[in-house]
């Protein structure tokens, strides 16, 4: 007979999850604070990091043109101009590209000096990026805040990414190191060199970025994951 005091299921996937989890290894309460964090609605409003400008200084205090950084990225001159005049908002795997050539860690570019031994960000701190073309007219499917902004030293760039049904396809990316995706909500499509996969979730992929990969919303309902991104100098 059911305890009439016994809590009802829940019916979000990711949720049960972490909940079994947690009561496997006797930690409810930080398991069911952490899925609390990652899943309320995020801030409104977005902000605008301009990696473009930041790309720019580091390349002139480096005395490197733009063709220099065109033959360390594979990246075409004409595409890192309109990178640095921010009228294009460069996806994750190219800001990757630019941070190896230019001899620093990828979180430079979204979040600036990396001077903390270690860092917090409380639920009602995080920031949206979101990326548009040049006019912000057109949405290019995705929005990411930074879990682990000024952490200095840092090898791993752990990201709440939402994936948002977008008009267009962009190309798949690939670029050095490796990336680990949790699903927390909606349905992730994974192009991953010749397969497709889809991640509901609760569902999890650990790949090599070297392998050309494209991540987005599969359906019309926005996904939500956790993404790590882990990348050498």
């Amino acid at each position: 007979m059911k305890d009439e005091n016994e809590p009802a299921k829940s019916q979000d996937t990711s949720r049960d999850f972490l909940t079994d989890a947690s009561s496997q290894f006797g930690r409810r309460d930080q398991e069911k604070d952490f899925l609390d964090s990652i899943t309320q609605e995020p801030p409104e409003k977005d902000i605008n990091v301009n990696v473009g400008e930041r790309v720019r200084k580091v390349r002139e205090s480096r005395n490197l043109s733009l063709t220099d950084i065109s033959q360390r990225t594979g990246l075409d001159t004409a595409l890192l101009e309109q990178i640095e005049q921010s009228r294009v908002a460069p996806p994750l795997g190219t800001v990757i590209k630019l941070a190896k050539a230019l001899d620093l860690k990828m979180g430079y570019f979204i979040s600036g000096e990396e001077s903390l031994p270690y860092t917090v960000v409380r639920r009602d701190d995080r920031k949206i990026i979101s990326r548009y073309d040049s006019q912000k007219a057109q949405y290019y499917g995705y929005g990411y805040e930074s879990l682990a902004p000024h952490k200095k030293d840092r090898h791993m760039e752990p990201f709440l990414v939402t994936l948002d049904p977008a008009e267009t396809e962009e190309e798949r990316s690939t670029h050095d190191g490796q990336e680990f995706i949790y699903v927390l909500e909606g349905t992730m499509e994974v192009r991953l060199d010749q397969e497709v996969l889809l991640l509901e979730p609760g569902d999890s992929i650990y790949y090599d970025s070297t392998v050309p990969h494209l991540v987005k919303c599969h359906g019309e309902v926005p996904t939500k994951i956790l993404a790590v991104l882990y990348a050498e100098k």
